[in-house]
């Protein structure tokens, strides 16, 4: 178990507003993929479930897993998508849901790119995409897709991705009922990779230069803020992450650079009246999945807050000063920022109330994050309450665990 101090008498439970909506308190729940989704990438019952327990104490912001925004950006299967009305229904069941417990939603446009399962590519008649044709040595690994290929797309392909693609998959989003639509520029996915030197050997408009490596992510983000409003559209980063190819702090343009500029032509569009609802960024306490040793940690995002006016959402291993939680008393301490936490709002779907109260936290199970049912996943129960301990129980008792939360 992990030791909580109560915070209901900091500032991480004063409302702040994001967007056009009023949350109520500074804490949200970061997209944590879980691969619960069902056949066609469908959402399931398991995350309708899921979603609806953690939304329960009312004016929580939720950040849904990576959704694929189309079959062209890659994917996998077990992770839900928003490009088909199969699945626009789904997520609308589940928002449905959650507003019913007054909280919202923020859908994760998740492209994969150069590091998409081969074989749900294939299946779909597409290639894996990324800005340049750059492997990495995981690729190696894909027994029997070794002849794996990644094409780098022309700039009148990558502007139907943007006119088209992210397009159907942003109105798809409102059309489902969601708050906010978070574009995944992060931790060496598709968004991601055109940012780095490392990523990005273009020649064209969208590579080169600092500038140019920024083109095609900021012409996304100023078409869909046309086409449902700068207010409902966020982004996330992860500027030190060394993860899927990433270098951080090694990369031949430091992300002081990088991320200097964008985050400034992102500042000067909201100071025309363009702002975006937020910011999210993953500190650099970790890379991918994996937590970093202080020692080990390039840079921190503070330079970000300097440049940028608006909300900032920043997630990565906020416990590890628990009971006291000094750096999230710290962060909040703006005005501006909400903390994020993932992994123990899996095993505490009563999380927030836990932290309000000063509820010791119910230790996570890493074994059993991907294991495809509601095992360690529907599994953990509201404080006070036993977690589920057999596959059998978790299978029979998600009900149970649905209706246990009372705050």
């Amino acid at each position: 178990m992990v030791k909580v101090s109560a915070l209901k008498d900091t500032k991480v439970f004063s409302p702040i507003k994001v967007g056009d909506n009023e949350l109520a308190h500074r804490i949200f729940f970061p997209p944590t993929t879980r691969v619960r989704a069902a056949g066609d990438n469908i959402p399931s019952q398991l995350q309708e479930a899921y979603y609806e327990e953690r939304s329960r104490y009312p004016g929580t912001l939720l950040v849904t897993e990576g959704t694929f925004p189309g079959v062209k950006l890659g994917g996998c299967p077990g992770v839900p998508g928003i490009y088909s009305e199969e699945q626009v229904q789904a997520w609308k069941q589940i928002n449905d849901k959650v507003h019913a417990n007054k909280s919202f939603t923020s859908i994760q446009l998740w492209g994969l790119g150069r590091v998409g399962d081969p074989e749900f590519s294939a299946a779909h008649g597409v290639p894996l995409i990324g800005p340049s044709e750059i492997y990495l040595k995981e690729h190696e690994k894909l027994i029997p897709y070794q002849n794996v290929k990644i094409e780098s797309p022309s700039t009148e392909y990558l502007e139907k991705l943007i006119h088209e693609d992210y397009t159907i998959a942003a109105k798809n989003s409102i059309a489902a009922g969601f708050d906010y639509i978070e574009l995944h520029s992060a931790h060496g996915y598709f968004l991601d990779t055109f940012l780095l030197p490392s990523s990005n050997k273009r020649t064209d408009k969208y590579g080169g230069s600092i500038e140019n490596r920024a083109r095609f992510l900021l012409e996304l983000i100023d078409h869909l803020s046309e086409v449902v409003g700068a207010s409902k559209l966020a982004i996330r980063f992860s500027p030190w992450a060394t993860f899927q190819g990433m270098k951080g702090a090694e990369e031949d343009v430091h992300p002081y650079a990088t991320f200097g500029y964008l985050i400034g032509e992102l500042q000067k569009r909201a100071n025309n009246g363009k702002e975006l609802a937020y910011i999210s960024l993953v500190e650099p306490r970790v890379s991918g999945i994996m937590d970093v040793k202080k020692e080990d940690q390039a840079g921190d995002n503070d330079f970000i807050s300097k440049i940028w006016k608006g909300v900032l959402l920043r997630a990565g291993n906020y416990t590890y000063d628990a009971p006291d939680f000094k750096k999230v008393l710290e962060d909040v301490d703006d005005g501006r920022t909400l903390v994020g936490f993932s992994r123990y709002f899996i095993s505490n779907p009563d999380l927030v109330y836990r932290l309000r109260e000063g509820y010791e936290l119910t230790p996570y199970n890493r074994d059993l994050f991907y294991v495809g049912n509601g095992w360690g996943y529907n599994s953990y129960n509201v404080y006070g309450k036993e977690v589920l301990t057999s596959e059998e129980e978790a299978r029979n008792q998600i009900p149970v665990a649905l209706k246990a939360l009372s705050i």
